[in-house]
């Protein structure tokens, strides 16, 4: 071990980062997600074209899956029924 008390990079542990996936969005990562910015996704969910958000609690969160499903949408406008304004 050096003088300094540091250890060299080759005799540290390796540093485990676990990832734990969510269904459950906030509106800024929401954006982040899709690819565009906070101010854009605010006017697509106003227009109906994303989904509006859940509310758990105080939080406000988007579902992912339909997220995607939306996205699945946007990309081929020529699909029947390209708007959430309609789905319950």
């Amino acid at each position: 071990m050096p003088e300094d008390g540091r250890q060299h990079s080759e005799d540290a542990a390796p540093v485990r980062v676990e990832v734990v996936p969510r269904r459950g969005l906030s509106r800024q990562v929401a954006a982040r997600y899709v690819g565009i910015s906070i101010t854009k996704f605010d006017e697509l969910v106003g227009d109906g074209q994303i989904p509006r958000p859940l509310r758990i609690g105080s939080r406000t969160i988007w579902d992912l899956r339909k997220l995607d499903a939306a996205f699945d949408l946007l990309s081929d406008p020529e699909e029947e029924g390209n708007s959430f304004a309609d789905w319950s």
